[in-house]
This record gives structure tokens, C-alpha cells and sequence, in this order.
């Protein structure tokens, strides 16, 4: 009986998950390209593209080692897996790394599909659930610490490296003015890459890689030119960079091109050998063993229906300007959405204080805000955006995953971004025609919802903070105009 090793296009790596020991002589591998992934939904070119490219260099490479691969394009991840059941001779079983969503899972389920352990997360579902059912609260920063003693990394014993868990007060510098950054990769194009853009009838940038040589090199280039300097400037938005020294590593990671693994070692070898500040590794590293796999985790654990949360009530209709940059007047909006336009990416901060926050504040429907960000980011898994954006992003779950909501005014912007000198509104102003949105809106954002918040000790200040506004009457009167004005694009 032959095994058909089915690789999903985010389970990209033949040292994990369902291809780790895998044998050219006796298993097939099977990939799907289905119709549901590619028309199902108005999804960025840019994210199609380098899905789709990097599929096919991996079946490439997956023959050129001596498997069979059938590779097919069907209506359906299922109606592929029944075309290739068919096409063997020999009696042949499914088998497949536990699936990404719960979608999925299910319908291979149906099918028959046995699953191995998904190992592309150092912290496992089980182990996960171990954690998780133990705690009264969800905490990232205890999850993240209880993982690094498991891991052993960045550890002496069960006490921190450098004596703290945590560097973020020396990572929140605002973007330095007249910063020569250094430049990114810019990744070469073949036949496999060309052949996918036609198909698509799409002329992708130069960005993203879709071989695990790129990817690598994309690490190398990260560890080399950016992590030392990524701690201090990873909360800051820049008005000539559309990275900074982000690693850029996410959609590799995401779609199995590198693993979390190769690229927490990298990281800790580069601080070994004193190239690279504590401030700014721990940054890093809290970024893959600590929140991402910790949302990886918190997805599988909060269940399938926590998508649907809306415990604010935000029913508002997504805003013209996420779909399209030219529909707003507001510099740091602009900016990021036309960015996502371009490289379908942004770094943390503007999809969190900047999109997340405008979605939050303006009371957009979470479902289809989650909906837009799963179809324009390189790097939307559904395990990723569904916490993200229901928990921290529009605090939809009332505090499950976040204890406050994220929502900040102009102030903020005007600290950790280059967007505030020459945009056509004012960061300092809440009211008046030339107030700044965000301004005019976080305090209506509060106001909206102060019986509710008043309940929240981590409020309280933000809370007084209303109370002690004489112009709140204004205040609404100018947030109502500034929905109108951002309805209709012209904000």
C-alpha cells in the first residue's frame, strides 16, 4: 500500500511535518492547487503569486530528489485529492501534517486524511493546551517566558540572559531623521516565477522570494545588515522606509520555507558572538517563540466559533480607503495602505496602530476587516490573522486575548511615525475641520464605549481622561463628521 503524502502550500519543508522521514521509493507526495484558493476571494495578486510560485519550486525540487509529485490544479483541495487517488494504480492511504485552520482539518478529516503532529511550531497544540489550560488569564509575556526555560533559549537555568525578559523600554524609539538604511534583497524571477505571473496576468515586485535558497538568503541578509539595529526602531513607522529593519522573514516561516527553529538559532548564534545587542534579539526572538506561537497556539485553543466575536457592536462597513490609498487624506494612512497596494506588507505597527486602530475606532465590522486582512497580506494565515485581528486588533472577544483595547490617538502618531509634518491634518487637535482623525476619533472611541471600559482597571486612566474634556459635545459632533467624510473617501 502506497502513502500519499498530501503537502499543503503553507507545510512547504521536507525535514518537518509530514515529509520529515519521508522515502522517494515508496511515498507520492500530492499538492493541490484549487480554484477555492486562487478566485475564491478578491486576494492580493502579490500573496497568490508568491503562494503559488513557491508551491511549484518546492514540487520542482520535491521530483529533482526523487519523489513522485502529482501535482493538480482542481475546483477543490478534495476534488484534487480524488483526481490523484485515482490516478494511482496501487491502494494508497492519505496522510498529511495537522492542517492550519480548522476548515481544513475538518474536510481532510472527512476524507480520510490521517494526520501526523504538525512540528513547524517549536511549542506544539499539545504542548500548547498544557499551558494554556493551566492559566486564569492568557499572558503572552508568561507564555513566552515558560517557553524559553522549555527551550532552553536565551536561558542560563531558569533566569533570563542579561538578568531581564524583557528589553521593550529601549525599543520604542521614534525613526531616526536622515537614516541611511540598508537596502533590501530583491529576489530574481524564472521560469516557474514567470510562468505563475502570466497565469495571474500580474507583474509581482521583487520582494518576496519562492525558494527556500531565497528564503535562506533572505535570513542571512536579516542577521547580517538588520538585527542589530531592529530592537530600538521596531515600534517606529518611517516616512522614506517601508520596512526599517524588520526581518521581512514572516511569509517563509509562514508557508514552511524556513522554520522557526533554524531561525531562532540563527538569531542566538549572531548574539553569541557579539555582534548583536540583547535588546535586539530578545525583541526578535519574542517574536517568534513568544507571540507567534502563541497566537498559533491561542487559535487552536479559543476554537472555531471565536471568529465570529463582535462584543462591541461594530457593524460599520469596511472603509473605502482600505481598498483603495487614493481614498483618504490621512499621510499615515495613505502610506500603509498603499505600501499593501504595492508589496501586499506592513510591518506590526501600521497594521496595528494605524489600520487596526482606524478599524477599532471608526466601529468597522471585525469579520469583514478580518476578511480584508486575510486577502492582502503575503503572510495571512488563517491561524494568524483570526486572534489577531478579533483579540488585539478590534477588540471584538471584550478582553480574552487583550486585557485593553489598542486604540490611540494623534498624539501617538505624531511620536513614533514621519506622517504627521505636512499631512493635511493636525495631530494636537481633536476638534476643528483640520483636526486629526485619529484624535478627533480615539476620544469618541471612548466615549462610546466608557460604561463598558469603566469596568476595566487598565481604562481607568483613559477613562478620567474623558471626564475631564470641556468640548466632548464637539467632540462627537466632529468623530460623526469624520465617519461621514471617510464613507464617502474624502477624509
Amino acid at each position: 500500500m502506497a502513502r500519499i503524502l498530501y503537502v499543503p502550500f503553507d507545510h512547504l519543508n521536507f525535514d518537518f511535518g509530514v515529509l520529515k522521514g519521508a522515502d522517494p521509493a515508496s511515498d507520492v507526495i500530492a499538492m493541490v492547487e484549487s480554484q477555492r484558493m486562487v478566485t475564491g476571494r478578491p486576494w492580493h495578486k502579490e500573496r497568490l503569486f508568491f503562494l503559488i510560485a513557491s508551491a511549484r519550486h518546492f514540487a520542482a525540487e520535491a521530483r529533482r530528489r526523487g519523489f513522485e509529485v502529482h501535482y493538480i490544479q482542481a475546483s477543490s483541495t478534495i476534488e484534487g485529492l480524488k483526481q490523484i487517488a485515482t490516478n494511482l494504480v496501487a491502494e494508497s492511504t492519505f496522510h498529511c501534517a495537522e492542517p492550519s485552520s480548522f476548515r481544513q482539518y475538518q474536510q481532510l478529516k472527512d476524507f480520510g486524511v490521517e494526520f501526523v503532529e504538525n512540528d513547524f511550531f517549536m511549542t506544539t497544540r499539545k504542548h500548547f493546551f498544557m499551558w494554556a489550560e493551566r492559566q486564569k488569564t492568557f499572558v503572552m509575556e508568561n507564555f513566552y517566558r515558560a517557553q524559553r526555560v522549555r527551550l532552553g533559549v536565551l536561558v542560563n537555568g531558569s533566569d533570563p540572559e542579561g538578568g531581564r525578559w524583557n528589553y521593550d523600554s529601549e525599543n520604542r524609539l521614534p525613526p531616526p531623521k536622515n537614516y541611511v538604511w540598508p537596502p533590501y534583497l530583491l529576489h530574481e524571477r524564472d521560469v516557474i516565477d514567470a510562468e505563475v505571473a502570466a497565469e495571474l496576468n500580474f507583474e509581482p515586485s521583487k520582494t518576496w522570494a519562492t525558494t527556500r535558497a531565497g528564503a535562506l538568503a533572505q535570513l542571512d541578509n536579516f542577521i547580517t545588515n538588520h538585527l542589530q539595529s531592529f530592537g530600538p526602531y521596531e515600534d517606529a513607522i518611517a516616512e522614506d522606509n517601508w520596512a526599517l529593519h524588520h526581518s521581512l522573514l514572516s511569509p517563509y516561516l509562514n508557508n514552511g520555507l524556513l522554520n522557526a527553529r533554524e531561525v531562532v538559532e540563527a538569531a542566538v548564534v549572531a548574539y553569541e558572538s557579539g555582534a548583536i545587542a540583547i535588546q535586539s534579539v530578545e525583541a526578535f526572538i519574542r517574536q517568534i517563540i513568544g507571540w507567534r506561537e502563541y497566537i498559533h497556539g491561542m487559535y487552536w485553543f479559543l476554537g472555531e466559533s471565536y471568529r465570529e466575536q463582535n462584543q462591541l457592536s461594530a457593524n460599520r462597513q469596511l472603509l473605502p480607503l482600505f481598498t483603495d490609498s487614493s481614498k483618504t487624506r490621512m499621510n499615515c494612512v495613505r502610506s500603509v495602505v498603499s505600501d499593501i497596494e504595492t508589496r501586499a506588507w506592513a510591518h506590526h505597527i501600521p497594521r496595528l496602530m494605524v489600520l487596526s486602530n482606524l478599524a477599532l475606532t471608526t466601529g468597522v465590522n471585525p469579520q469583514e476587516f478580518l476578511d480584508w486582512m486575510r486577502e492582502n497580506f503575503v503572510d495571512a494565515n488563517e491561524w494568524v490573522m483570526v486572534p489577531n485581528i478579533i483579540g488585539m486588533a478590534t477588540h471584538a472577544d471584550g478582553g480574552t486575548l487583550m486585557t485593553k483595547p489598542y486604540a490611540a490617538g494623534g498624539a501617538y502618531l505624531n511620536r513614533m511615525t514621519q506622517h504627521c509634518k505636512g499631512c493635511a491634518y493636525d495631530p494636537k487637535k481633536r476638534i476643528g475641520d483640520d483636526a486629526c482623525p485619529f484624535t478627533t476619533l480615539y476620544w469618541d472611541f471612548l466615549d462610546r464605549h466608557k460604561d463598558l471600559f469603566a469596568k476595566n482597571h487598565r481604562m481607568s486612566q483613559q477613562i478620567a481622561g474623558l471626564n475631564r474634556l470641556g468640548d466632548l459635545h464637539e467632540v462627537r459632533a466632529r468623530a460623526a463628521s469624520v465617519i461621514n467624510g471617510l464613507e464617502q473617501g474624502i477624509i
